[in-house]
């Protein structure tokens, strides 16, 4: 399997039909800072027309594990190879949503100044949920993170009758600050 560049995107759907659940995970290295490492968390954002949240439901992560219509939740069991994942079942994602994003971000109040330039590697990861097997694999995201304290991953979302992921790998300087502002919702 070769890595997906940012930018790039593979349909699920069409090289893998019947697909309905899937499994973001993503893997890092926090090379020489442990208490970055425990600071890593990852969300996702179902997002509706024009790219925003429909409202603070939309956010899944470790305060709210699992969206309001059960489509997607942080996965309990990341396994060996992913650090933290997000399970999606492709059925149940209401129709106004037009794609989830899926955010790394330091949630950190400490005095210590940390960015993601700190990471040795950030890989993501989409795996067919059932069997397992992974589907694709970004490149090494952390090479090309500088100040930034968020990143965006990568998204799934629908084209026409399938569904995509994209690499994204766009990071934000103000952190969640602007993931926030990105995707509509409230801080």
């Amino acid at each position: 399997m070769a890595a997906l560049q940012r930018g790039a995107n593979v349909s699920l759907t069409r090289e893998v039909p019947g697909l309905e659940h899937v499994v973001v995970g993503i893997a890092w290295d926090p090379a020489i800072d442990p208490a970055l490492a425990d600071n890593l968390r990852l969300a996702a954002i179902l997002c509706g027309a024009g790219g925003a949240a429909r409202s603070a439901d939309d956010l899944v992560y470790f305060n709210q594990m699992v969206s309001a219509d059960r489509s997607v939740a942080v996965g309990e069991d990341p396994g060996d190879a992913d650090l933290e994942q997000i399970e999606v079942d492709l059925p149940l994602v209401p129709a106004d949503v037009e794609r989830i994003a899926f955010v790394l971000h330091l949630n950190e109040g400490s005095p210590k100044r940390r960015t993601l330039n700190q990471l040795k590697t950030c890989v993501v990861r989409v795996l067919d949920g059932r069997s397992g097997t992974a589907l694709l694999q970004s490149v090494d995201l952390a090479n090309e993170l500088t100040t930034e304290s968020a990143v965006v991953l990568g998204e799934l979302y629908r084209h026409r009758e399938h569904w995509k992921f994209r690499v994204v790998g766009q990071g934000h300087a103000s952190g969640v600050v602007g993931i926030t502002r990105q995707f509509g919702l409230p801080l």
